[in-house]
């Protein structure tokens, strides 16, 4: 692994859940001694892009990050237009929707709109999410398998429920299924007792750069209900595609 791609794991590590984190964690989650976590580090933190709290020596995201989010976000603002959209994903299904986005592998919460109801799924800014036990996760797959159809041998298809997909032929067929629909369903992969519907979101390419998702209990997640959640899923998903400048990939259901 070349040294960029190391220090680049690195600052994968750090989220809103946990945005400080000690050196020895660091050496331990990455895999890599602590001499090579202190010279990334060093490294990252010469450029601004990790600082240690002086208080407790834990390392933090630095300010020079915040200063690319900033160039990030003058040219494409993304949190200006899927926000709106996610609100109007609350109002028309009565639960919490959330936008994640792929960044070098990893998927990643950065927008949510909370449900109104008083048992609602709650996301966490910033989180981690596995791509093989997500709604968003697996709709993000089905499209990158189709440019790299080694993509799934290469997944660690650990297990986070009973239901999570841990056989790589049925995570294949899942993934056959989603491209054809457009949407996939997830009955409880990553958490018991929490649905979800996602609908992949493409850059001007036509390559999945995230997904649009909503999460209800699983006592609300009827046939019904599932079918006003994938309708509206699907669409705002096109639209926030449309809206970036993005492309569909030809084949794909809309």
């Amino acid at each position: 692994m070349r040294t960029v791609d190391k220090a680049i794991e690195l600052l994968g590590l750090f989220s809103e859940h946990e945005p400080e984190i000690g050196l020895s964690e660091i050496s331990r989650r990455a895999k890599f001694d602590k001499a090579t976590s202190r010279r990334l580090l060093l490294a990252l933190a010469k450029h601004g892009m990790v600082e240690q709290n002086p208080d407790n020596r834990r390392y933090r995201i630095g300010p020079g990050v915040l200063r690319l989010a900033r160039v990030r976000e003058t040219t494409m603002p993304l949190a200006a237009i899927v926000q709106p959209v996610l609100k109007r994903l609350v109002d028309g299904t009565g639960e919490t929707a959330h936008f994640t986005l792929l960044s070098g592998g990893d998927l990643s919460t950065v927008a949510i709109q909370d449900s109104r109801r008083s048992n609602r799924v709650n996301m966490v800014p910033g989180e981690t999410l596995p791509l093989h036990a997500t709604a968003s996760g697996l709709a993000i797959l089905a499209f990158l398998e189709n440019e790299n159809p080694s993509i799934v041998k290469k997944l660690k298809l650990e297990p986070f429920t009973k239901l999570t997909l841990t056989d790589r032929a049925r995570v294949g067929q899942v993934l056959i299924d989603t491209r054809r629909l457009g949407y996939v369903n997830n009955p409880g992969y990553y958490e018991v007792d929490v649905c979800s519907t996602a609908a992949p979101v493409f850059d001007l390419s036509g390559r999945p750069i995230g997904a649009i998702a909503v999460a209800a209990p699983q006592a609300r997640f009827t046939e019904e209900n599932q079918e006003i959640i994938k309708t509206q899923v699907v669409a705002a998903a096109a639209e926030i595609t449309s809206r970036i400048g993005g492309s569909l990939p030809s084949g794909r259901v809309t």
